[in-house]
């Protein structure tokens, strides 16, 4: 018994990541899928392809269709995102980015979301010096929580923190901390992020199979010894 409950923890310990990184790619290419016009790519247009008339060929075609409107839709996004990142190192670029800044910040609804989704972008996938400092507060009596700096500070002088929940990220709260009751942390964004991701259990520097809590099963055969009258008592844990 304490051979399969270690193997079956040790499998699920690889294959999950696997499956959850699997879900994540199948939910993406539906949601591209879903997004993407019929108009660039017609499923009769592979009829020399795929001939019949048959369901099976129809279907066929139609699920060949889309695969190839996902390739080419990811590839249109991907080109137009390295042609837009080089064209923001000129200062033409510079000059488009403020009349979109101005534009959207002239519509009362969307300059909201427009800022917001530009401040998220920037800081995911900016450079990593543009991420804050990862700190300590402490949010009840003995009890400290792992929050990041945001770089902004209230008109009173607080520090502004970004306070996320565990194990999801996106969500999370907005504080505001007296520069005094911050402790700073020896470690990097990355550190941070993978012990609030893995609730806690996670190393960044022990990755795979030695990180997190260790499995220790005890098998049933060993955990009893005989007694000096001859019978078997278990051993005290």
């Amino acid at each position: 018994m304490a051979s399969w409950k270690r193997d079956f923890a040790s499998g699920l310990v690889v294959l999950g990541p696997i499956l959850i990184t699997l879900y994540a790619i199948y939910w993406l290419y539906g949601l591209v899928a879903g997004l993407t016009p019929g108009l660039i790519l017609r499923a009769d247009a592979l009829t020399p392809l795929i001939p019949g008339s048959s369901d099976q060929a129809v279907q066929t075609r139609e699920q060949l269709a889309q695969f190839l409107r996902v390739i080419v839709a990811l590839t249109v996004f991907i080109i137009l995102t390295f042609s837009v990142g080089y064209l923001m190192r000129t200062t033409v670029g510079g000059l488009v980015e403020r009349l979109v800044d101005n534009i959207a910040n002239r519509v009362p609804v969307i300059r909201v979301v427009y800022n917001a989704s530009k401040m998220a972008a920037e800081t995911a996938f900016g450079d990593q010096d543009s991420l804050q400092k990862p700190v300590k507060i402490e949010t009840w009596e003995g009890l400290r929580m792992t929050a990041f700096k945001t770089g902004k500070v209230t008109d009173d002088g607080r520090e502004v923190l970004f306070l996320p929940t565990s194990p999801n990220i996106t969500t999370g709260y907005v504080v505001e901390v007296e520069p005094d009751e911050i402790t700073e942390l020896d470690e990097d964004v990355e550190d941070a992020l993978t012990r609030v991701l893995s609730a806690g259990f996670g190393d960044a520097n022990h990755r795979g199979m030695d990180a997190g809590v260790s499995i220790d099963v005890i098998d049933d055969a060993k955990a009893k010894k005989p007694d000096r009258t001859g019978t078997d008592r278990a051993d005290d844990d």
